[in-house]
């Protein structure tokens, strides 16, 4: 599987390290105007400064480190509307946002997620990584270690939120 079978055609600006945040407002932008029909897919590749997101269930009572801490070194914490637990972003760490279209690419959300995963696996297959799905849990595995993470958010059956190594 390759990431051509993901979409069409897509667009993949890099932009750094940006602030959560301001990744989020960029990606509803981007998912509206993508809902409306003016831009194709996207896929936004960045790094974030430190950071701990929440999915929309739970991931605030993982944080073991009292609020101080997290405030006295600058690492934020952040609700958002994906799904999954609590993910620590930071520099170093690529972050992948796809935008893209579930209707247009002919896609549900669970062979979305299973076409992210491959995706990746074709990726590390690539530089000679073998990696694998876990059924019970979304994301790309090395052995016993999670390599990749997804937590994706659908409105509008367009995608916001993605994936990022770990």
């Amino acid at each position: 599987m390759s990431i051509s079978t993901l979409t069409k055609a897509c667009s993949a600006p890099y932009l750094g390290i940006v602030p959560y945040d301001r990744a989020l407002n960029l990606q509803e932008g981007l998912a509206q105007a993508r809902a409306e029909g003016r831009i194709g897919d996207v896929l936004l590749l960045l790094q974030h400064p430190p950071v701990f997101t929440t999915g929309r269930f739970r991931g605030g009572e993982d944080i073991t480190v009292p609020a101080e801490t997290l405030a006295r070194d600058g690492i934020a914490v952040l609700h958002t509307n994906r799904g999954g637990g609590i993910t620590y972003h930071g520099p170093g760490q690529l972050v992948g946002y796809p935008i893209l279209s579930l209707k247009e690419n002919d896609l549900g959300v669970r062979e979305y997620v299973w076409k992210l995963e491959a995706a990746i696996m074709s990726v590390l297959l690539a530089l000679d990584i073998r990696a694998h799905q876990v059924a019970e849990h979304p994301g790309v595995w090395v052995g016993e270690k999670k390599i990749c993470s997804i937590g994706i958010h659908v409105s509008t059956s367009v995608t916001t939120c993605g994936i990022s190594d770990t």
